[in-house]
């Protein structure tokens, strides 16, 4: 007989797995990615690289006593820099890693100091009244209510950091366009906003037939002015201040629009390329170095940020290159391709040839 306290076995209910969750690190490496730039740009700000340049080296408390700093900040910026590979450590002292010393150096050719203390006294501050540019779609950097460009009005040492800034980065970026683009079928280069000069200055460097015209602002004409003559090519390079909404300047083979079409909107756009086509000569060519947004619209990311940065000081955004290819042969060129590349400014180019 059963004995009356047995039952029946209750069925083994299987326990759910807990789904395993996506890691919360990169979420906090984008949260916090402002340390790492607050970190490099005090540290420039400083002049800790430069101290340091040549080989020189520093122990904690050398550096507190020469800055003037106590000795707990003092360690805990070596520290960071070295962390952030900007600085290597060797039995107690510090000293440059190979990236500081060649682009963070006071003086050297690659001096990339200006675009991150233009980035820390103009954009960090500007990027601060991001969720009101979303709202808003206005840049935060300059008011347009006041001021009819992003240069009215503004502090003249902001503007010699800008274009200090800006030169250094098209510098690096000119070097990688020259050998992902053959020049050498090229007469004579019009760089239309040229800027500072440093791709014409670059770009003769690589290609010794090759000539070319920085045509720009007047004021800024002169500063390329300067540049070209510090460089040794006014034999080769010349400058033409105007606006090329307005006009272009004939003569040339090839055109250069080097990260100047993230600045405007799509109608201004398309006007300059038609006005690039009508200037050009049959068998001549367009070139459109930028940060490409790919066509589907998901990155990359330096050029997707540049996008937004776009939004916070400019009318435009970073396009991709179907939208400039499109753009292209609608104003009548053909052969139209996309070259890739890697530098801080562009990631590739879109060139169309005029038939």
């Amino acid at each position: 007989m059963a004995n009356q306290f047995s039952r029946t076995a209750p069925t083994v209910q299987p326990i759910a797995a807990t789904p395993e969750l996506p890691s919360a690190v990169p979420l906090m490496a984008l949260s916090t990615g402002f340390w790492a730039f607050k970190t490099l740009a005090a540290a420039h700000e400083l002049d800790l690289f430069s101290r340091l340049a040549g080989g020189a080296d520093v122990m904690v408390a050398e550096l507190a006593q020469a800055l003037g700093l106590h000795q707990r900040p003092a360690e805990m910026l070596l520290t960071g820099c070295a962390a952030l590979g900007l600085l290597e450590k060797t039995g107690g002292r510090y000293r440059n890693t190979p990236l500081s010393e060649t682009y963070l150096v006071r003086g050297k050719p690659c001096y990339f100091g200006g675009f991150v203390q233009m980035l820390d006294k103009r954009l960090y501050p500007g990027w601060g009244g991001l969720a009101e540019a979303l709202r808003t779609n206005r840049p935060t950097t300059w008011d347009p209510a006041v001021q009819s460009s992003v240069f009215d009005g503004e502090d003249p040492m902001m503007l010699a950091l800008f274009w200090e800034a800006i030169h250094s980065v098209s510098t690096m970026t000119a070097r990688k366009l020259g050998e992902a683009m053959d020049f050498g079928h090229f007469r004579r280069l019009l760089d239309i906003g040229g800027g500072s000069g440093a791709y014409d200055i670059e770009l003769c460097k690589q290609y010794g037939a090759l000539r070319a015209t920085v045509f720009d602002l007047p004021h800024v004409a002169a500063i390329a002015a300067g540049k070209i003559a510090e460089a040794g090519l006014t034999d080769r390079i010349e400058t033409a201040g105007g606006n090329f909404f307005e006009q272009l300047p004939g003569d040339h083979d090839l055109h250069l629009l080097s990260m100047i079409l993230h600045d405007w909107d799509e109608a201004k756009n398309r006007a300059l390329l038609r006005r690039s086509f009508g200037a050009l000569p049959s068998g001549g060519a367009v070139v459109i170095s930028e940060l490409l947004v790919n066509d589907e619209k998901t990155g990359p990311a330096p050029a997707a940020l540049m996008s937004l940065n776009m939004l916070i000081e400019t009318e435009g955004r970073n396009y991709t290159p179907a939208e400039y290819s499109a753009w292209l042969e609608e104003a009548g060129f053909r052969d139209i391709e996309t070259v890739w590349f890697e530098a801080p400014g562009a990631n590739g180019a879109v060139i169309g040839r005029k038939p």
